[in-house]
């Protein structure tokens, strides 16, 4: 198998359990692609694509991803443990029973991405992502740094927030009063509007 892909387009291709393991993808497109049971340890890819791609049961453990896009992809039972998300896009994509602990967010975009009940996120560090519209219900969000993330209309209901640092987040559309908040860090403005929605008076002395 090639050690390098540069430039390549692929649609409909199958690579169901091929080992991929070490190729570094560049500028690199795949739509409707099987990657079903394929080895991806400690792959890389710049700038790729893959729309509506099927990752069930792949291995990505420690590969590396930058400005590359996966959107509407399912990773029902993928390895994402140590693995790199740089200005990655997600969008749309399925995260089933899928293994992301110790996996790395930098950035990037995962509006409307299911993470399905109880993914355990706890502790990752989610800073300015963008998970508009994202599925994150039951989800463990404890400890999770959450700092100018994007979680408006995100569905959080029975999600565990304990210790979560949401200062500076677009928390629109979520209920925080609904929520066990020990611990939680919030700015300003969101502790306001958590008071008011508790039917509270705020006085700010100026």
């Amino acid at each position: 198998m090639a050690s390098g892909w540069t430039d390549q387009q692929h649609e409909d291709a199958d690579f169901s359990s091929a080992d991929l393991s070490d190729v570094a993808m560049e500028n690199c497109s795949f739509s409707r692609c099987s990657f079903r049971g394929a080895l991806l340890s400690s792959a890389m890819t710049r700038g790729c694509t893959f729309e509506a791609c099927d990752f069930t049961d792949a291995r990505l453990n420690g590969s590396e991803h930058c400005h590359s896009a996966f959107t509407n992809c399912s990773f029902k039972g993928a390895s994402l443990f140590s693995a790199l998300l740089e200005g990655c896009k997600l969008a749309g994509s399925q995260f089933e029973e899928a293994e992301l602990r110790g996996f790395t967010l930098s950035g990037g975009d995962l509006s409307y991405a299911n993470f399905f009940e109880k993914e355990d996120l706890k502790g990752q560090d989610l800073r300015s992502v963008r998970f508009v519209g994202a599925e994150l219900s039951g989800c463990d969000l404890r400890e999770v740094d959450l700092r100018e993330a994007d979680l408006s209309h995100a569905n959080v209901s029975h999600a565990r927030l304990e210790g979560a640092d949401l200062r500076g987040a677009n928390v629109e559309g979520l209920d925080l009063s609904a929520f066990g908040l020990r611990g939680v860090r919030l700015d300003v403005g969101q502790a306001v509007a958590l008071a008011y929605s508790l039917g509270a008076s705020v006085y700010l002395e100026i």
